[in-house]
């Protein structure tokens, strides 16, 4: 069984463990999460703009999120589409977020012998989400942190990072 497969029967097991728990919990909420948040690392890998939101009328429980990342240089550029499903357990606007999803990757390059330079070719790469989310339960700033493991056919990076600030409303 390779490395791939191990870690996603790991985290599908740890994601299932934290659903069994959360839906014990009872909740009166009228509204679901939403948050936009601009990340620094992470799943979008340099710097991105995100959209999260809850799946049904909680502040906890699944969701999903949903961003763009963009940077150019020197005539090269780089954009990536982080997607994602996570988890969020806790309560009074601290959670736990644990996370699965993809990156597509896209680049261009100048195609010229300078420094920096890349090649176009467009890709996916998968991500984790393992972290700390501040998520007021009023609505207002949100913060969050968080390990965001990285992996493709070729290898994996567990200790990939990203820092996020946004608004929850």
């Amino acid at each position: 069984m390779s490395t791939l497969t191990k870690t996603f029967f790991l985290f599908a097991f740890i994601l299932c463990t934290f659903c069994k728990h959360s839906f014990a919990q009872n909740s009166v909420v009228t509204t679901r999460a939403q948050n936009i948040f601009v990340e620094l690392g992470g799943p979008g890998l340099l710097l991105s703009a995100n959209y999260d939101t809850r799946f049904g009328l909680r502040r906890d429980g699944i969701g999903g999120r949903a961003g763009l990342g963009y940077i150019s240089l020197d005539g090269n550029s780089i954009l990536t589409v982080p997607l994602q499903v996570n988890y969020l357990l806790g309560k009074k606007g601290k959670y736990f977020e644990i996370g699965l999803g993809a990156t597509i990757i896209n680049t261009s390059g100048n195609n010229h012998e300078d420094f920096f330079s890349i090649e176009d070719a467009t890709g996916a790469i998968g991500t984790m989400t393992f972290g700390y989310r501040y998520q007021p339960e009023d609505g207002g700033f949100n913060f969050r942190a968080a390990v965001t493991p990285i992996f493709n056919s070729t290898g994996f990076m567990p200790f990939f990072g990203g820092i996020s600030f946004g608004y929850t409303f």
